[in-house]
């Protein structure tokens, strides 16, 4: 099977880079099946990975023969869990292809973004804070006395104000991370950054290596660009380094995209051994690092990360491509990101640029300019802030779901709840007639049906109004849910 080409599944399509050994397998599911688990218990172990998204959708499973060696089992044994994933659509298998991972029907929800549907909707799905309205207020009346300067010039600037652009670098700089002026480049919001980068170094079909979950509209830019996503998990536990060096290896990725400092949506920090292993896999493999800093700087209980590409070696840098924005540690309203990369990837980036949108909004970037000297102040009360909500957010689901599951995250903006059993998309949608708006987990998966047992929910609201969305989830569960799919015969979900 070693030199098979592209495999057409019922749902989608399974490529032969997408291969699970069986030692690697045997692991995985000891942790929900046992070492020598009973055929019920392997193909439930099998499904729990597959939509938790520790085992990417298409994914082809190792032959019955070596599984059932690796576990210790009969190959009955695995015959049957295999054959009981085909019944329940988790998996499907060719003549001569082998056995891969897919979804039943109907377990594919669309990764459109909804908005609330009134003014006492309480949107739990935006994980973004409201702007510190007296600093914003004074960087906006300089700004706009600044702006008279400007009006008798054409207003473009592809590459960002120079003084913008020195403030981004200057504070890189005091992070650990030399860089000049001309290494950024100034984007309406870190979202057009992703697009910007992914649409310069990489074609249709090359292929990204992406965290599952991850950050939903980042995985949208990837999906729009026509990229093939390679998935690595990201668990409760964090990374797993060593998969991520097996998957650079297998698939020498064109782009990795990775979000290393408080991940959305799980909050987790990547460690510093992970990251030097991440550098020198990267630059084996010749894969650009795309690294998403938006939640760096919201530490709350640890010290603010230095950028990943300070730790590169001689000629490791060059491959990472980082991009933040003020839209967490400010506002999201505040149409403000940037790339930072070598100067000539910048001048690349800035070319590309001026046929989507030209330049980004002057004012909008004075106020930047007056917002970044005293970013450090805005932080000790805006982190203040996300630790008391956090806890609010915390003591409310203990409160009122003892049995839902999470880590309390050492940054970021979310907490990843494991609610049990897989009903994040029937919970989003009930809890809309009960004035919550949520975002479950599939919205975050690379594979799309996966992670339907965890929720986003972010601690971005007053302490109050927090307290009442979670006493109205406890409503919507109350009044009850529509039938969730059948389960693989088992009498309740095990995560």
């Amino acid at each position: 099977m070693a030199g098979m080409g592209t495999v057409h599944s019922l749902g989608g399509v399974a490529d032969s880079s997408r291969t699970l050994g069986s030692r690697q397998l045997a692991t995985l599911v000891a942790a929900t099946a046992g070492e020598r688990p009973g055929y019920r218990a392997l193909a439930q172990g099998v499904r729990t990975l597959l939509l938790d998204g520790r085992i990417p959708l298409h994914t082809r499973l190792p032959a019955e023969r070596e599984l059932a060696g690796a576990l210790a089992v009969s190959r009955a044994t695995v015959t049957a869990a295999y054959d009981l994933l085909r019944e329940g659509g988790y998996a499907v298998s060719r003549r001569g292809a082998g056995t891969w991972t897919e979804l039943p029907a109907g377990r594919r929800p669309a990764n459109v973004a909804s908005f609330p549907d009134g003014a006492d909707t309480i949107d739990l799905a935006m994980a973004a804070p409201a702007a510190p309205e007296a600093e914003y207020a004074e960087a906006l009346a300089l700004a706009g006395a600044r702006l008279t300067s400007h009006l008798r010039t054409p207003g473009y600037h592809p590459l960002g104000l120079p003084e913008l652009r020195a403030a981004v670098a200057e504070r890189y700089t005091r992070r650990g991370l030399p860089t000049l002026p001309d290494q950024i480049l100034v984007t309406t919001g870190a979202q057009q950054a992703l697009s910007l980068v992914m649409g310069l170094l990489a074609r249709p079909g090359d292929r990204v290596l992406v965290e599952s979950p991850s950050y939903a509209n980042g995985l949208d830019a990837i999906r729009y660009a026509g990229l093939r996503m390679t998935p690595v998990p990201v668990t409760d536990d964090g990374w797993d380094g060593e998969l991520m060096e097996c998957a650079l290896r297998q698939t020498a990725p064109r782009l990795a995209y990775l979000i290393p400092d408080f991940h959305n949506p799980t909050g987790a920090l990547m460690g510093p051994e992970q990251r030097a292993r991440l550098l020198r896999s990267a630059r084996a493999t010749g894969t650009w690092l795309l690294v998403d800093e938006t939640m760096a700087e919201m530490a709350l209980d640890v010290p603010a990360p230095a950028p990943l590409a300070s730790l590169a070696r001689h000629g490791e840098g060059e491959q990472v491509v980082t991009v933040g924005s003020l839209s967490k540690t400010h506002w999201g309203g505040l149409r403000i990101g940037w790339v930072r990369a070598s100067s000539r990837l910048i001048t690349e980036l800035a070319a590309t640029r001026i046929h989507r949108d030209m330049a980004s909004s002057v004012l909008d970037q004075l106020v930047a300019i007056e917002l970044l000297p005293g970013m450090d102040e805005v932080l000790v009360t805006r982190l203040a802030q996300m630790r008391e909500r956090r806890a609010a957010l915390a003591e409310a689901l203990t409160s009122h779901f003892p049995e839902w599951r999470w880590q309390l995250p050492p940054g970021g903006l979310t907490l990843w709840v494991d609610l049990g059993r897989p009903i994040a998309g029937a919970l989003c949608d009930a809890a809309l007639a009960h004035g919550v708006r949520l975002q479950g987990g599939a919205r975050f998966a690379a594979d799309p049906g996966t992670h339907e047992h965890r929720l986003r929910l972010p601690y971005c609201m007053p302490p109050e109004v927090t307290r009442e969305a979670v006493r109205r989830l406890a409503a919507t569960l109350s009044a009850g849910l529509p039938a969730t799919p059948r389960e693989l015969d088992r009498p309740h979900w095990v995560a």
